[in-house]
């Protein structure tokens, strides 16, 4: 006899791969992230603003955290400068990070806001899958491991990404503070 039994729902997804799952699981990177976001900065820059920031660690261990992040493609160069007989790397991040969470209240307020959302987004899937689906499917298939799969996950990731990335896209045209500046 059970002594629990729920259904316990889907409330989030949180879609990334591997190798940037790894390079996430020390919170100093997701710091390095933040700070890289909107400034181009040297390993000496980041090793001081983590210490600002109250981490304190050598530089050594920075230099170690930023590899880790650009072997995960989160981080590159954005810029070399000659210093001194030799060369200053400039790292700039080319991933970012939202590490917040709603207001309790927020569920509420939104309701409204997320049943659109929810409408308008069926109708787009729709429409992708209509116009796209050979080629959502084709990607699904390539990424299952074992014939045995099903592809209705993989498919499922293709079209988040593909939502993630027009998001990323209409952010960084402007279109997207654009359009939320008009909601104010």
């Amino acid at each position: 006899m059970a002594l629990l039994e729920s259904d316990v729902p889907i409330r989030e997804v949180v879609t990334t791969d591997p190798e940037k799952a790894k390079a996430l699981e020390n919170d100093v990177r997701a710091k390095i992230l933040d700070m890289l976001a909107d400034t181009e900065m040297t390993i000496e820059e980041i090793h001081d603003e983590l210490g600002r920031r109250g981490e304190e660690k050598a530089e050594t261990t920075v230099r170690h955290h930023v590899n880790v992040l650009k072997d995960a493609d989160m981080v590159e160069i954005a810029r070399l400068e000659e210093a001194g007989g030799g060369t200053r790397k400039y790292y700039g991040s080319n991933t970012r990070m939202f590490s917040y969470e709603l207001p309790a209240s927020s569920g509420d307020r939104l309701a409204s806001a997320r049943r659109t959302t929810t409408e308008e987004l069926a109708a787009l899937i729709g429409t992708l899958t209509e116009k796209h689906g050979t080629e959502l499917e084709a990607v699904a298939r390539e990424m299952k491991p074992c014939e045995y799969c099903e592809t209705q996950h993989y498919e499922e990731f293709v079209v988040r990404e593909l939502l993630d990335r027009a998001l990323v896209e209409l952010g960084e045209t402007g279109t997207l503070d654009d359009l939320l500046s008009t909601a104010d």
